[in-house]
């Protein structure tokens, strides 16, 4: 297949899904993107702790992205970070006292660099926004479940911003326990092969699938 015919077919695979409003998939690269920069940042930092395992699997290509291939990377049809979209509990909790009630005592921290508390804003205000206005495609881009979507949505915009000041250690990478889906969606848009990058995207939605499944009650 030739290079711009795999293009074409990468773009128009995400294209095809007349449901998802451009604005929103294009929202939501922006935030990769940030994301992969905010990764980046703190591969370069050399800190360790919680980010070591993965960063040192992934931090030479991570570091060696130009804006090209950084804006390939992020062109995935769900977020690249998580904030704990998929515990239920979390959300219960936000959703019956105040922010600031909340127990912070919650899994060690993957970012320690300045910007990562901009950055869990960003990610949040967009969660709250797509809940809100998009519940299908909040599911789907963000790996929410129906439940965990409609506590999200039920948030206020106060309570959103509050929960970035106060729990940034929230914002962790998806799949950190598996280094090769992050190595084969950072070598892919590295080399541009299209074929590669959407063979990553595509496991990529598997995984958030199985994850998902894995979350529903028995």
């Amino acid at each position: 297949m030739e290079p711009a015919i795999r293009k074409e077919h990468s773009e128009r695979a995400w294209e095809g899904q007349s449901w998802l409003r451009a604005e929103t998939l294009a929202a939501l690269a922006e935030i990769n993107e940030q994301c992969l920069e905010l990764l980046a940042a703190q591969a370069r930092s050399g800190a360790m702790g919680p980010s070591a395992v993965l960063l040192r699997e992934i931090g030479p290509l991570l570091r060696s992205l130009d804006s090209d291939s950084r804006h390939r990377a992020a062109a995935c049809p769900y977020l690249l970070v998580d904030a704990g979209f998929g515990d239920q509990q979390r959300w219960v909790w936000v959703s019956g006292y105040h922010v600031r009630d909340l127990d912070r005592r919650n899994a060690a921290a993957f970012f320690s660099i300045p910007g990562v508390t901009s950055v869990t804003r960003q990610v949040l205000t967009y969660a709250w926004h797509l809940t809100r206005s998009q519940n299908a495609a909040a599911r789907m881009l963000l790996g929410m479940s129906a439940h965990c979507a409609r506590l999200v949505a039920a948030c206020t915009l106060r309570q959103v911003l509050d929960l970035a000041e106060m729990h940034p250690e929230w914002l962790q990478p998806r799949w950190l326990d598996r280094p090769r889906m992050w190595r084969d969606l950072l070598v892919s848009a590295v080399s541009g092969d299209a074929v590669a990058i959407e063979r990553a995207r595509m496991r990529g939605l598997q995984l958030l699938a199985a994850d998902a499944r894995a979350h529903l009650p028995p």
